[in-house]
């Protein structure tokens, strides 16, 4: 059962995979990764410190060859692995069917499907919260505390899970014993998280332009992880609903210790995004969804579960339910052989009459019945939700395409060129695509990268960007067009230094706009001077 939804989410990992561009983020894994170990150590010192692991492990996977698609397959790799392991844990909570139901659904939701294709941390680090998962559920407590160690050194916001699982041995009313172990286990996690969250605080200025969550954010990740199409979204949440409330009445988790379906995959939802969101009302904003993705992984099994009580539910009311069931004398004993003997297979009337079935065997028929039910709901999901799920695999779906401002520089730059990056983060284009730019010369560029320890190097200051541009007649620039347009100004004085320089003394001869940046060629205007006629030569003396 586990390995046919982790079939379906390789196959949607891979659809579309190699979209032809990388969008920023990426692009800065793709440059990162490729420095040295002691360059990635210095950088993240100074910024990304939250994604120092990840760096190190794409260091290893691009040495064996660096291109767009392997920087996406451990992503692919990692939805795979929690598909599978929602799967898992559907099963051992409930039935094999309900994590077959949570499994697929995991793996046709157009969030998971992103996240699967992007080069960054986020798939990892859900499979590292899923797996876990299932080591609490198993009382794994070394396992448990060194897979959290690793999944919350890959992003550190993993660590809001360790809340969820509390809720989670709470509401199954686990004994000393247990909460002694899950204790040390978390404890050794968070004592080991302390050098990120110093080094990470001082870096919080890199996440300074997010927002503070609305009641909107609430609404969209509630899209996100139950359904993007209004159809597959009121159903899957009325399901998810019910499982929660199915869970909450009663199910597996009344016995004390004994862990419900609900009341392990309803705090994975709510606890880790709610406190997330909570924290960014009363301190600087840190909230983003994929940030929480890991928190998707319980909504199919709630939505599974709901199904599940539907299934049961309808099973008893269902005509004739206590008729289908064994009389006592024909139920096997304790310690016997359970298979039917021909001596206690009762004739059937109607329009079975004249064939045998064993009652044992009907309510094994009706279970396979009612999952190949199941699985056709489930399989009209992604149908609700394809054109979705086929824009995902555009490049121009993703927050900007760096390929294509590559493609648009690439048409007009030529060798000897001089190129501007306004603001600095824009160099983030050659540093992913440096073919396009081959040859140019970068004006105001002091210090590499990796010589820096930046991620976009370091500029020459303010009072010398006149300096290196003097004596240019045209210049490209690579600019966020929010800058050029006067609705955003930079507080670095170095790129309002470059913004007034070109203002001032270049005029705009070309334009190329892709998404939110702007390929621009400036040149300087001609001098009156320039505008006379060229002198002629003297004439020539007579013979």
């Amino acid at each position: 059962m586990v390995g046919v939804p982790a079939a379906v989410m390789l196959a949607f990992g891979l659809w579309g995979v190699d979209r032809g561009g990388m969008w920023r983020d990426e692009a800065v894994t793709f440059q990162v990764a490729g420095r040295t170990v002691p360059q990635i150590w210095r950088l993240v010192h100074g910024v990304d410190a939250v994604h120092g692991l990840y760096y190190l492990l794409m260091h290893a996977v691009l040495a064996v060859h660096a291109d767009e698609v392997v920087l996406r397959l451990p992503s692919v790799a990692g939805a795979v692995l929690t598909t599978a392991l929602v799967a898992e844990v559907g099963a051992r909570l409930a039935r094999p069917r309900v994590g077959l139901w949570a499994g697929l659904l995991y793996a046709v939701n157009p969030m998971a499907g992103h996240y699967a294709q992007e080069g960054r941390s986020y798939a990892l680090v859900a499979a590292g919260v899923m797996g876990a998962t299932l080591l609490l559920l198993r009382g794994a407590w070394w396992g448990y505390g060194l897979v959290l160690g690793v999944t919350c050194w890959l992003h550190e916001f993993a660590v809001l899970v360790v809340l969820a699982h509390g809720l989670s041995l709470a509401l199954a009313r686990v004994r000393g014993r247990v909460w002694r172990g899950w204790g040390c286990a978390a404890g050794a996690v968070l004592l080991s998280l302390l050098p990120m969250v110093v080094v990470s605080r001082a870096q919080a200025a890199q996440v300074a332009w997010l927002r503070r969550p609305t009641g909107e954010t609430v609404a969209g990740l509630a899209r996100q992880f139950f359904g993007a199409s209004e159809g597959a979204y009121w159903v899957c949440l009325g399901l998810a609903v019910v499982g929660s409330l199915a869970g909450a009445v009663g199910g597996r988790g009344t016995r004390r210790g004994e862990f419900a379906l609900a009341g392990v995959a309803a705090p994975l939802v709510v606890v880790p995004p709610g406190v997330l969101m909570l924290a960014s009302q009363s301190s600087p904003p840190l909230y983003v969804d994929r940030y929480v993705l890991y928190a998707l992984a319980g909504a199919p099994l709630l939505v599974a579960a709901g199904g599940e009580w539907v299934a049961g539910t309808a099973e008893r009311l269902r005509p004739g339910a206590r008729r289908a069931v064994a009389p006592a004398h024909l139920r096997p004993r304790e310690g016997t052989n359970t298979r039917p003997h021909s001596g206690d297979r009762p004739e059937t009337v109607g329009p079975e009459a004249g064939r045998k079935v064993p009652v044992a065997v009907r309510p094994l028929l009706r279970t396979y019945f009612v999952t190949l039910l199941g699985l056709l709901a489930v399989a009209l999901v992604p149908l609700q939700q394809f054109s979705l799920l086929q824009q995902d695999r555009d490049p121009a779906r993703r927050p900007d395409d760096l390929a294509a401002i590559a493609r648009a520089a690439a048409y007009g730059v030529r060798k000897g060129d001089a190129v501007l990056y306004l603001p600095a983060y824009t160099r983030n284009t050659e540093l992913a695509y440096p073919g396009a730019f081959r040859g140019t010369r970068d004006l105001v560029l002091a210090r590499t990268g990796g010589v820096s320890g930046t991620l976009y190097g370091v500029e020459v200051p303010a009072a010398a960007v006149r300096g290196r541009v003097a004596g240019v007649q045209r210049v490209w620039v690579i600019a966020d067009r929010a800058v050029l347009a006067g609705r955003w100004t930079p507080r670095d004085p170095g790129e309002r230094a470059k913004l007034d320089l070109l203002q001032r003394e270049f005029t705009v001869r070309g334009e190329a706009v892709r998404g939110r940046t702007a390929v621009r060629l400036y040149v300087r205007p001609l001098s009156p001077a320039s505008l006379r006629p060229p002198s002629l030569p003297p004439r020539p003396a007579r013979w």
